[in-house]
């Protein structure tokens, strides 16, 4: 048999051994077959959720996110031959060569996220040498649960792993990955989705000053509920324009403010000026926009007092009021761009009917919006009969009952 990570590794990060073990058996098998003989080291990157601060993040605001149960393993080993070859199960190879990673071609796709993230180790003074990675996941990919930055967490696991005696920080692991988005990608992209992939467990996120962030004992689990993310079937490649109007709105409201963002000025300096932005800017949904994001800010700080607390029914609260704020206030629940498409806000429909019959839980719109997926938090004992409702409109493969998790990315061998 496959040399393996042992059942009790993996009942840490996992809960159970049987299935994840399996998955792990054929991860070995498969990089036997593309790499050889060589023996790998096994690592694990999640997906992540963001639980409430929803569209806060660019104007110096607050978030909960948590990584979750779905993630992305790989098997990797040293080559010794200055190249990184990587093969996603699925997928070509791809193989870039370290010194040549700054020449490859931008906005390439997986290759272009490689090579920036070689030059990203780069520039932060870390090591990095050729090796040979085989990668499966379960993360579902375009859906709002960061498939992308848990491929960039478990390749920087790996780089830190192999070369770095695992001492890069999670903070400059989030950046390696930030900067591969921004520079070969050019994809706008925060560190909210990289952090939370990376730390494990649920974090409080400060956007206000730099980045901060700090560990929250949180787990839906404990409270007696399961997380279920719910793909709408329809991904959010296309949305760009929306999305980008989201920040660029809250902005405009900012400068009428005499900010750069809203979090430079308090709710109540708004509230007195709103009269006056109203006509100097004439976009009701921008002030929206902008009365969401300070709401959504005391929502995050509520909520993590909450959590810590063990207050469950705080936090069905609050999310409930992060999503209709989100739904009403923010308004990416709806794409103006195929307005007849509305698959996000029927399952939010279809969801809070069952909600309402139950008289338990809560849903809202899950990430950027206006497509994607949805989360709901339904109690343990009623998520099998949530699943079996929900499909019926949507698939069942579209339906994942999850928890928070509490280990980030990193080597099995840490564990």
């Amino acid at each position: 048999m496959a040399n393996i990570p042992d059942k009790e590794v993996l009942k840490r990060v996992y809960g159970e051994s049987e299935k994840s073990g399996a998955r792990f058996l054929h991860l070995a098998e498969r990089f036997a077959e593309n790499f050889g003989e060589a023996k790998p080291e096994f690592f694990t990157s999640p997906g992540r959720t963001e639980m409430i601060g929803n569209h806060t993040d660019h104007n110096g605001g607050k978030i909960i996110a948590a990584s979750i149960s779905l993630d992305t393993i790989g098997a990797a080993a040293p080559n010794g031959t200055g190249s990184i070859r990587i093969r996603s199960e699925g997928y070509d190879l791809i193989d870039v060569e370290i010194a040549a990673a700054s020449s490859v071609e931008k906005r390439a796709g997986t290759r272009a996220l490689i090579a920036g993230m070689i030059e990203a180790v780069g520039k932060f003074g870390y090591a990095i040498d050729g090796f040979d990675a085989y990668m499966t996941t379960e993360v579902i990919a375009a859906a709002g649960v960061s498939s992308s930055a848990s491929f960039e967490m478990l390749f920087c696991a790996m780089v830190n792993a192999l070369f770095n005696e695992n001492k890069i920080p999670l903070g400059d692991c989030a950046r390696i990955g930030q900067y591969a988005e921004n520079n070969f990608w050019m994809k706008s992209s925060g560190l909210m989705d990289q952090m939370a992939c990376a730390a494990g467990g649920a974090i409080l996120l400060d956007f206000s000053d730099a980045i901060r962030y700090e560990k929250i004992d949180a787990s839906f689990d404990a409270l007696g509920y399961d997380m279920v993310i719910v793909n709408t079937g329809k991904g959010h490649g296309d949305l760009s324009e929306e999305y980008s109007a989201v920040p660029g709105e809250m902005y405009q409201v900012a400068r009428a403010l005499g900010a750069e963002r809203l979090c430079e000025r308090s709710m109540e300096e708004f509230l007195k000026k709103i009269p006056e932005i109203a006509k100097v800017i004439q976009n009701d949904r921008a002030i929206l926009r902008a009365l969401h994001f300070y709401e959504e800010n005391r929502r995050v700080e509520e909520a993590a007092k909450a959590l810590e607390k063990g207050d469950g029914q705080t936090v069905l609260r609050l999310l409930t009021e992060s999503g209709n704020s989100s739904w009403k206030w923010l308004q990416n629940c709806i794409s103006k761009s195929n307005d007849q498409d509305q698959k996000v806000a029927l399952t939010l429909a279809l969801t809070e009917l069952y909600l309402k019959e139950i008289g338990d839980g809560c849903c809202r719109v899950h990430g950027g919006g206006f497509a994607g997926v949805i989360l709901a938090v339904i109690p343990r004992e009623k998520t099998n009969d949530y699943v079996n409702y929900i499909a019926a409109f949507v698939g069942k493969e579209n339906v994942y009952p999850m928890q928070i998790r509490q280990t980030g990315a990193v080597s099995l061998k840490c564990i």
